[in-house]
């Protein structure tokens, strides 16, 4: 029902859970570090094979609803730097779109975001809320490059 930096003091390995409500983002790690995954309503018996983890669910964040507006601003380069972009809506390229090979920054202004390595909403995701992230590298992402955003609205 809440955010949990470390299931194990619940239970020792989780290899399956169900989402009765709301919206989760799941880590391989405590303190919500790791790869990560977004749950909405529904069973994930089997997500080991799906995600390709084979430690478990170790941290879980609660997403909160949200229906006001959305806005975003990426960065080329750390720390704001380079082409910037301000998105209000979903991007399944920013190569296609913005003619940019790399998002290295942002500012989440408005909502809560999903980003994907890849194009089309594919391959590995960060969560994102309201905030500055000055550094993906800085936060653990420095091997991926994020390519798409998808916002994440009352879909849960």
């Amino acid at each position: 029902m809440s955010d949990c930096a470390d299931m194990s003091s619940y239970l020792s390995r989780c290899h399956s859970c169900r989402v009765e409500s709301g919206c989760f983002m799941v880590y391989d790690r405590p303190n919500y570090m790791g790869n990560q995954y977004f749950m909405r309503r529904g069973e994930y018996a089997d997500y080991m094979s799906m995600f390709g983890w084979s430690g478990g669910i170790r941290s879980c964040r609660m997403i909160p609803m949200y229906r006001g507006s959305y806005r975003m601003r990426i960065y080329e380069r750390e720390n704001f730097g380079g082409q910037m972009y301000e998105m209000m809506d979903d991007c399944d390229s920013i190569m296609d779109r913005y003619r940019m090979s790399d998002c290295m920054s942002c500012h989440v202004m408005d909502g809560h975001w999903l980003m994907y390595e890849q194009p089309h909403y594919r391959g590995r995701m960060m969560y994102l809320r309201p905030g500055e992230y000055r550094s993906f590298r800085d936060m653990g992402y420095g091997g991926m490059r994020f390519m798409s955003m998808k916002r994440i609205m009352d879909m849960c």
